[in-house]
């Protein structure tokens, strides 16, 4: 009995080590990052505003008037909070169906030569860098277009949403009863059928799920816009033409002396949306949990 206690004392002692072990660790891994959305939240909170929403960048001229009058600097991210929208719109609406439809192959046609090709393809694209994504996107859409435009930036997010998609709707179809699909065909559906009105209705929160992450992974990329979108000072609406994002302005403000204090309510935006779209996520995929 004496043996049996001191080697339950032990195990107790291992577990409760190991249990701080992970939580000091924990900690200190989180305090780079509280101490980065901290600052950002201080110096951005304040600039966030109505006018900050709805106005356009400022030119280097009145910034730099409004700093030496010791004025709130006008203007805001209106350009790059529509260009980001447009974008991202038009990408995920081409992005949705062909990586749900690519996922649902590699799901039911495992070994198929064709699935087998679609799964490499879906590895490489997302072990790609983001410049690497962007200076091909330059090659294929920029040149034949002859100018930068927000469409080629679209197609840039594209590229790097479409992996996420396909991968998320793969997994979350191969962990679904195969009797769904049994129950379907059984009561006389066609396969097709009983994969659209059976089987991904089941799948729909952890597909909208991956979705979701998929848009919040590429809002913030920067490098594939610069190659494609190219950034503007208006608000613009024509897909054809350069465009500005979130992203874009951020690096042009951190170029620009006169209008390095907008950074902060920038990325404050940026991070405050990212947030909003990995909690909605989360309450997602707790309530459509398969």
């Amino acid at each position: 009995m004496i043996v049996k206690d001191n080697k339950l004392q032990i195990r107790k002692f291992k577990n409760t080590l190991l249990f701080w072990t992970v939580c000091i660790l924990s900690g200190l891994t989180a305090i780079p990052l509280l101490a980065i959305l901290g600052e950002v939240f201080i110096k951005g909170w304040e600039q966030l505003g109505w006018s900050f929403i709805t106005e356009a960048t400022p030119n280097a001229y009145k910034a730099m008037q409004a700093m030496e009058a010791g004025e709130a600097i006008p203007g805001g991210i209106a350009n790059g909070i529509v260009g980001t929208f447009l974008m991202l719109f038009l990408a995920a609406i081409v992005a949705i169906p062909v990586g749900i439809f690519c996922g649902i192959c590699l799901s039911e046609y495992k070994g198929n030569w064709f699935a087998t090709i679609v799964s490499y393809l879906t590895d490489l694209l997302q072990g790609t860098p983001s410049i690497i994504i962007g200076i091909i996107t330059y090659i294929w859409v920029v040149v034949p277009m002859k100018g930068y435009s927000a469409f080629a930036g679209s197609v840039a997010l594209f590229i790097m949403m479409l992996p996420l998609i396909i991968r998320s709707t793969e997994e979350t179809m191969k962990i679904l009863p195969e009797t769904l699909k049994e129950a379907g065909l059984a009561l006389g559906g066609s396969y097709w059928r009983v994969m659209l009105q059976v089987m991904l209705p089941s799948a729909f929160g952890s597909i909208f799920t991956g979705i979701l992450l998929a848009i919040s992974r590429v809002v913030g990329e920067t490098a594939p816009l610069m190659f494609t979108a190219l950034g503007g000072a208006a608000i613009s609406w024509n897909m054809a033409r350069p465009m500005s994002a979130v992203p874009l302005l951020i690096w042009e403000f951190f170029n620009d002396p006169n209008l390095q204090s907008l950074i902060w309510g920038a990325s404050l935006f940026l991070l405050t949306f990212v947030l909003c779209l990995n909690l909605l996520a989360k309450r997602i995929a707790k309530k459509w949990k398969i």
